[in-house]
């Protein structure tokens, strides 16, 4: 292999006869660096949107969530809660109870979705991190104290410093219809808001966080009812390795999730956006490829006379093949190359210092792009690059024998 590399150095570094064949060789150098730049950014750009979403997400899920298989509520007395705290890694499990109802600040509602949540939820999730007013209060001095979503205060123009008018909340009773009185087919409270948190819209307008005492009383729950019991694993533990352990622990009849799995939905919708942008700049590459395929038919045309020489010399079919088919390689490698550390460098600045700042209506959460590159994605964009050279080259390779003709006298 070491001579045709060395012809094809040769070829693609030395001055052609026809000027234009330079220009094409570099066109395709150029294009194939192009598209494996915006490959890097565009995936890392990518990369950092995912982590900032999932990370936001995180502030409102817990790491493992246990809920039954079939069924809403189930009681803690039949939850093996001791099994669950001796395992090596959990450090916090806490229980939740939700359940769907309407909230009324003087003359507005909104349908919502009530979270019974005990004071260790603010330790599993890091919600009370999430907050834009107030602090998270749910219990002080034997009164209750109620955390809506951004969302949720808005539509009621709810004010966590009215302390005149109340935040109403109402649930459906169990088993009771409206009758003459809808008033009746109801339980309701009164409380204030401590606080207000943000997360992401969806659950910014779907979600109050109320204490757990008080969403059982609302539902008329008497036998330490929950719809989940969540747990909080400590850093540097595998997370699937406990939660095989729960799985084990809980038993057939209880479904443990971890964060990706309650978020499956929106993991499984990032996923697909970027592999659909990947094939979108790959196809890009591919038409920049035409540029290589030009480049070898015209170089091939070019050196006739040497592909003869080499022919009378001995040569064989496949050694000829070997040498274009190096030369594109080497217009592919050295596009790539470039590409991919130009792109990695303006990846890193970005991460850096924030070159490039989020134009965006409103306050967001970020001022600039988030990034993170990642080496799967690097190694990704080479193996790309590279299966889309070789397979350009192979095309010019079909006319090369016959482009030669008789090898001479």
């Amino acid at each position: 292999m070491r001579l045709p590399l060395f012809i094809a150095w040769r070829y693609l570094l030395a001055k052609k006869t026809h000027n234009a064949i330079n220009i094409i060789t570099l066109v395709s150098v150029i294009g194939v660096a192009v598209g494996s730049i915006a490959l890097v950014v565009v995936l890392s750009v990518f990369n950092g949107f995912e982590k900032l979403i999932l990370s936001l997400f995180n502030a409102f899920h817990p790491d493992m969530e246990i809920t039954l298989a079939e069924g809403k509520t189930f009681s803690m007395d039949d939850f093996p809660l001791e099994e669950l705290a001796e395992i090596p890694g959990v450090i916090h499990y806490g229980e939740v109870l939700e359940e769907s109802g309407l909230v009324m600040y003087r003359e507005r509602q909104h349908l919502v979705r009530f979270r019974g949540v005990d004071d260790a939820y603010s330790k599993i999730t890091g919600i009370d991190t999430m907050l834009v007013q107030g602090d998270f209060v749910l219990e002080q001095d034997g009164r209750n104290f109620i955390v809506p979503g951004q969302g949720v205060s808005y539509v009621i123009n709810a004010s966590i410093h009215d302390l005149l008018h109340p935040i109403h909340l109402y649930v459906p009773r169990r088993g009771r219809t409206a009758g003459l009185h809808p008033a009746q087919a109801f339980r309701s409270s009164s409380n204030y808001a401590s606080g207000i948190f943000s997360v992401q819209s969806e659950y910014d307008m779907e979600y109050v966080i109320v204490p757990l005492r008080l969403m059982r009383s609302l539902l008329d729950y008497r036998n330490e009812e929950v719809t989940s019991v969540v747990a909080a694993i400590a850093p540097g533990y595998n997370h699937q390795r406990i939660q095989r352990q729960i799985e084990e622990v809980a038993g057939a009849d209880y479904v443990v999730r971890n964060r990706l799995q309650q978020q499956d939905f929106i993991y499984r919708l990032m996923r697909s956006e970027k592999w659909a942008i990947f094939f979108i700049l790959t196809f890009i590459l591919i038409i920049a490829a035409f540029n290589i395929i030009g480049s070898l038919t015209m170089l091939v045309i070019e050196k006739r006379r040497d592909i003869a020489v080499l022919r009378s010399m001995g040569a064989g079919r496949e050694m000829i093949r070997r040498i274009f088919l190096t030369e594109g390689l080497l217009i592919s490698l050295t596009g790539a190359i470039t590409g991919i550390a130009a792109g990695a460098l303006i990846a890193w600045l970005q991460m850096q210092y924030g070159l490039v700042p989020l134009q965006a209506e409103g306050v967001f959460i970020i001022d600039t792009y988030p990034v993170k590159l990642k080496g799967s994605d690097l190694l990704l964009t080479g193996f790309t690059v590279f299966c889309i050279g070789f397979l350009a080259s192979l095309i010019p390779l079909r006319f090369i024998w016959e482009a030669s003709g008789k090898p001479p006298a």
